[in-house]
């Protein structure tokens, strides 16, 4: 049973909205500014669970929250896609024109670069958190400042939205992982997909062997990402996203990655979800 749940930012957030899509029944949430105080609030036992986003489908992969994942040997335990429409609010009654200052996760303004094309005289300036920025613009009555964030922070925090989903490309998806301490979420019957980590020696078509194997054993593959190994220079791990039918067919693919790679471990077995 979860009943607290550990998030990176406030109320609002997408990661809060996560939190209300993902879980059966309602969750309590334990606001956080940085992902590593997330993960301290999991292992001091503060949360039944965290989550954590991992890639998006425009900025791709976050690499900082494999390694913690990795670093502390936490357990994905589900997988959820969220829409990310970013959207300009502000205190009410105001219009674009007073705006002289934007404030939001560098994420957000990345994503919206080209929207704020057409307004020359603000100013963006990169931040914590999206919805924090709402949260702190109504606690201070902010005039002239804006944020980018959810419409659900616009509600939360009473502010009016100026503009709707400026995101410079209007498909843009986030996939978050719900992590726990310890890998007991999903039943076998149910798991069809895994998150694994190893690493490669310098030797000629060590990779492709690996990959080799995944094939062999009906495995596909639907992500690979390399994460320099701080200890050991121009070394490098692969974390990978697989898919199967058959949780048998994972089995059979672990022995054997097992024996050839280095450093193997399952970082999380799962349920897929749908983009």
């Amino acid at each position: 049973m979860i009943n607290k749940v550990a998030i990176q930012g406030v109320i609002g957030s997408f990661h809060h909205i996560v939190s209300q899509q993902f879980f059966e029944k309602p969750v309590d949430v334990i606001e956080c500014l940085t992902f590593d105080i997330v993960v301290d609030s999991l292992i001091s036992k503060s949360c039944d669970a965290a989550i954590m986003a991992l890639e998006n489908s425009i900025a791709g992969s976050i690499l900082p929250n494999y390694a913690l994942i990795d670093q502390y040997d936490l357990h994905i335990v589900g997988e959820h896609y969220l829409d990310i429409q970013h959207n300009l609010m502000a205190l009410p009654n105001q219009t674009i024109d007073a705006i002289n200052e934007v404030y939001s996760h560098p994420m957000a303004l990345l994503q919206c670069k080209a929207f704020f094309k057409q307004y020359p005289h603000i100013k963006l300036v990169e931040d914590k958190d999206t919805a924090e920025v709402a949260q702190r613009i109504q606690e201070q009555q902010l005039k002239g400042v804006g944020a980018i964030a959810s419409v659900t922070a616009a509600q939360i925090f009473k502010l009016d939205v100026l503009a709707h989903s400026i995101q410079t490309i209007k498909y843009n998806e986030t996939r978050f992982a719900i992590v726990k301490r310890i890998n007991s979420e999903v039943s076998e019957s149910e798991i069809n997909k895994a998150s694994i980590k190893f690493e490669t020696d310098h030797k000629r078509g060590s990779l492709a062997a690996i990959l080799n194997v995944m094939s062999d054993c009906k495995l596909n593959l639907t992500k690979i990402q390399s994460l320099p190994i701080v200890e050991t220079p121009w070394k490098y791990a692969f974390f990978v996203d697989i898919t199967f039918e058959k949780y048998n067919d994972f089995i059979k693919a672990k022995s054997i990655i097992n024996i050839m790679a280095e450093g193997f471990k399952v970082l999380g077995e799962y349920k897929k979800a749908k983009p």
